[in-house]
């Protein structure tokens, strides 16, 4: 199977200038992220934050670079044999933790075990797998009951959860259950007692840490801090942010509005800039556990409402380059994207058609428990639009108003709605997050081991594995095409359209990789 087949295409990166020295005042770099940090644990949550923050602490077996191909990280190399079916990977030499303890290949294995409890194409490794094991304290063994070239694609995966190597000890934690202690291998250790949760993260540089050679792209390459800290300022108000950048009290914002774009382009201080040509896919996410949404006919129903042009509006302005409606299950521009079951979206639409059919779901009235982020202003706008809507077609609507923090945390709970659980939240997944069966979670029918909301379809699942097995990409597209007219019968999440953020930094600020947030390899000019 083709690597550019599972992922796509993406432009390069650009080339690294790494200055000798910097004076003082270069040494900090501030940035906003797009939301306060609710869970620190980038195994136990989807949420980008949570992935962002963890690039910083933790480093990988494998990166992916602009071209995305996986390329060799925390490994030295791996070796194939037995016709595909064993894979050995060799760790570089002199890697630590943060703790100073050496990173061991059974650190490793516990962290890819773990990991896969969570991943959808983690739990795809280890169907395939006889036995994972370290072999000594640099060697790790996979065994396979039948080949899977796309091992070092998994091990390197940017999307949510990364398979990041922790401690042992850290690893061998319930992959249900957050972990206290944040022990890292990457270029950046987390100063806890710096922490100070809803306003600031502190990261520092790792002396110990050992970049590998090489030209940084993405996620691969040397990860080499230039900075002695890094400063997460979380700033939930947009004008607020918007002052901290033109002033130069910050040197980087992660998610600008798309209505304050215009004049931070204005500035010649500030550069702008879509950081994912793939963009991103926004979803409004069930609860199949509980009541209402565990009825079919009622998600179903609810398609017939769905103007995807009103929540991108709301969330990302009028102008239609920062988005685009009639978009299914896959992103628009990408492989795997098709026209099958988009009738469910592109044809008129009729609130009072759509009033009748919830009445004749069987729905009885149960509280429609939506959680609402009001510090996160994209999200926001589409629960807001959301909650309107449900409310037309005759839906009883309650409005949970809180932090996205306290969203992540409280959409882990399966306790019905009435006891603090929850029925849907809104959310948007990244391009190469969704490009395709083998990673899109919000397709997963896997229940309880899947994404939050544990929709339960075999139908999805068995033309995930069919994609997985096909020879060539014509029979891939099928496959992809047949689990996306399913996905709009079912209906395990509804998808609200495909939207092209940007993120913003002052000019001073150069060599900034693309792909998600990463604070290696730039500086200050």
């Amino acid at each position: 199977m083709n690597r550019r087949t599972l992922l796509g295409a993406a432009s390069a990166a650009p080339l690294s200038r790494f200055a000798i020295a910097q004076p003082a005042n270069s040494r900090v770099l501030r940035f906003i992220p797009q939301s306060d940090i609710g869970t620190l644990d980038p195994i136990t949550t989807t949420a980008y934050v949570t992935r962002n923050h963890a690039f910083l602490i933790w480093d990988t077996l494998y990166g992916l670079d602009a071209e995305l191909r996986p390329q060799p990280q925390m490994v030295e190399g791996h070796r194939v044999e037995d016709d595909g079916r064993r894979w050995t990977l060799t760790l570089r030499p002199g890697l630590k933790f943060h703790d100073g303890e050496a990173v061991r290949a059974r650190d490793c294995v516990a962290s890819i075990k773990r990991w896969q409890r969570r991943d959808p194409l983690g739990q795809e490794l280890a169907a395939r797998t006889d036995e994972l094991v370290a072999t000594d304290d640099r060697t790790i063994v996979f065994r396979l009951k039948k080949p899977f070239a796309l091992l070092p694609d998994a091990l390197g995966k940017i999307g949510s959860p990364t398979p990041f190597m922790m401690p042992e000890r850290l690893a061998n934690t319930d992959a249900f259950r957050p972990i206290t202690e944040f022990v890292g291998s990457g270029p950046f250790r987390f100063k806890a007692d710096e922490r100070v949760q809803g306003s600031r993260f502190v990261y520092e540089r790792f002396e110990g840490y050992v970049p590998r050679e090489g030209t940084p792209s993405w996620t691969a390459g040397p990860k080499r801090a230039l900075f002695d800290r890094v400063e997460w300022r979380v700033t939930p108000d947009s004008a607020t942010a918007a002052a901290a950048l033109q002033s130069g009290e910050v040197d980087w914002w992660e998610n600008p509005p798309n209505d304050l774009v215009p004049p931070l382009r204005r500035n010649r201080e500030i550069t702008v800039e879509l950081p994912d040509p793939a963009g991103q896919l926004a979803f409004g996410r069930f609860n199949h556990l509980h009541p209402p949404f565990n009825n079919p006919k009622l998600r179903r129903a609810l398609l017939g409402a769905i103007d995807q042009a009103d929540f991108m509006t709301a969330a990302f302005g009028s102008e239609r380059g920062a988005w685009r409606d009639k978009v299914g299950f896959f992103p628009e521009g990408t492989p795997f994207a098709s026209d099958a079951g988009l009738g469910a979206l592109t044809s008129p639409r009729d609130l009072e058609k759509v009033k009748r059919e919830v009445a004749e779901s069987g729905y009885k009235g149960e509280p429609v428990v939506l959680l609402g982020a009001t510090d996160f202003p994209i999200i926001n706008a589409l629960c807001l639009v959301g909650a309107d809507l449900f409310k037309q077609v005759g839906l009883n609507v309650d409005f949970v108003a809180s932090d996205w923090g306290t969203v992540v945390q409280r959409r882990n709970s399966r306790e019905p709605p009435s006891r603090g659980g929850w029925s849907i939240f809104f959310t948007y997944w990244g391009g190469f997050d969704t490009i395709n069966p083998g990673v899109n979670q919000p397709l997963r029918g896997n229940g309880t081991n899947g994404w939050f909301g544990w929709a339960s379809s075999e139908r999805l699942e068995a033309k995930r594995a069919a994609w997985f097995d096909a020879p060539d990409l014509a029979v891939q597209q099928q496959a992809a095409r047949e689990q996306q007219a399913i996905a709009f019968e079912e209906v395990p999440t509804l998808p609200l359209g495909q939207c092209y953020p940007m993120t913003a930094y002052r000019r001073s600020l150069v060599d900034v990789l693309k792909g998600p947030p990463l604070f290696w390899n730039a500086r200050k000019a």
